[in-house]
């Protein structure tokens, strides 16, 4: 039978010692900025589990396995049909609380017997993060090719990895050739090479046949990399900045990234801990795990004191979070490209690229910086590049210093000969 018209508070029903972990939950909803409205709807979810363990006499320690299954389908039996997958959401949220406080248990789930090819995902993830050091999004992809691969050479069921030989592998990249999605950079072969040394280093094969791949031809990039000029970034800069909290949190993101130089995923990944508002520095948590303890321009530091005292809301230790309930850091760095992308279009400027990412900034700081005179290690060191060929990429814009070194066109010496000799 539907729920009555008279709704009494979730903690009101509930036995004694299920009342304290009831205020507990709608507490932490509360201190999450959640509004009344959607506090009250948690709290009617609450009501009816709580009614259903109080109907049933249930004592601490009973909630658990299929009694609890049970007071679970007898609350989502009383709830009304109005919003009921949103009350149901509800309720399971408050389940998790509880099991989280350890006064609830959940069935034991019957754990499927794992397969050969689970076992080998499981010991590859393993070598991909200890031993390689790779991030959650480059393992990802890496264990999608294992997947692929596996399939394409064995079927349904995992072979023996001494059998995989060289045209294995050159028969699988044609495949992906001939599927009309390949990719069109070199991820492939290197996610091989990964695999192949994987199962060469821990004994599953006898043979490294990393060595055996071929590497992707690739011209070099003849176009210099797109950048804006300095005054267009301070415009875009100030299109961004709103007295709302998204845009100061967006104003202070990109700011970071225009004068820092930090990649996209870089910024959303700081945390509040790891600016050193004393030495005015901050620590950068870069690619392969590594992190740098950078400078704190005054601007920057400006713009994130006035995001965390006007703006930032919630519990979590990221900096950059979601102006939503329940105030989350973000999945990814998809938030930047589209506050830059608002901004080109607030300001009317032109993008120099087709896709507008904030990579736009980085770039656009090193080619400023090579222009004011900086070196190419000073800027490999901002950029905290790995390795300096990455670097000479902005060693194109430096024109005046590329004339310095370029040696001298043969057809003038030839001329300059004939000439001296046609004089003496």
């Amino acid at each position: 039978m539907p729920w009555s018209t008279k709704k009494p508070a979730a903690s009101e029903i509930a036995p004694d010692w299920l009342k304290p972990h009831c205020k507990q939950f709608l507490q932490a909803l509360t201190d999450k900025g959640y509004a009344n409205v959607t506090i009250r709807t948690y709290d009617r979810a609450a009501a009816l589990f709580c009614h259903e363990v109080s109907r049933l006499g249930l004592r601490r320690g009973q909630l658990t396995g299929a009694t609890l299954t049970k007071v679970r389908a007898s609350a989502l039996g009383r709830m009304h049909p109005t919003k009921h997958d949103q009350k149901k959401y509800c309720l399971d949220r408050f389940i998790d609380a509880l099991v989280e406080a350890g006064v609830a248990e959940r069935p034991a789930q019957k754990k499927a017997r794992p397969s050969p090819l689970d076992g080998l995902r499981s010991e590859y993830v393993a070598y991909l993060r200890d031993q390689r050091g790779l991030t959650e999004a480059t393992i990802y992809h890496s264990v999608c090719f294992l997947k692929r691969f596996m399939a394409f050479r064995f079927g349904n069921t995992l072979g023996n990895m001494n059998d995989i030989t060289p045209h294995d592998i050159v028969e699988f990249l044609r495949k992906l050739r001939s599927d009309g999605k390949a990719p069109r950079d070199k991820t492939p072969p290197t996610h091989l090479r990964n695999l192949f040394r994987f199962l060469f280093w821990s004994g599953k094969a006898n043979r490294d046949l990393a060595a055996s791949i071929p590497r992707v031809a690739q011209r070099p990039k003849s176009n210099l990399p797109r950048h804006l000029k300095p005054e267009q970034v301070e415009t875009l800069l100030d299109a961004v900045w709103s007295a709302d909290p998204a845009g100061r949190r967006n104003y202070a993101m990109l700011m970071v990234l225009a004068r820092l130089g930090l990649r996209a995923p870089e910024a959303i990944a700081i945390q509040l801990g790891d600016i050193d508002w004393r030495s005015g520095t901050i620590l950068i948590r870069g690619k392969g795990k590594r992190h740098d303890r950078m400078p704190l321009p005054g601007d920057v530091g400006k713009a994130i004191v006035d995001y965390i005292r006007k703006g930032r809301r919630g519990t979590s230790r990221t900096l950059f979070v979601s102006t939503k309930v329940p105030f989350r850091p973000f999945v990814n760095a998809q938030i930047l490209n589209t506050a830059l992308k608002d901004a080109f279009e607030r300001t009317g400027l032109r993008s120099p690229q087709k896709y507008v990412g904030s990579h736009l900034l980085r770039h656009s700081l090193a080619t400023d910086m090579l222009r004011k005179g900086a070196s190419l290690d000073e800027i490999g060191d901002v950029l905290r590049h790995r390795s300096r060929m990455t670097t000479t990429i902005y060693a194109r814009h430096d024109v005046d210093g590329l004339r310095s070194i370029a040696l001298d066109w043969p057809a003038a010496k030839s001329l300059g000969r004939q000439a001296q000799g046609a004089r003496t």
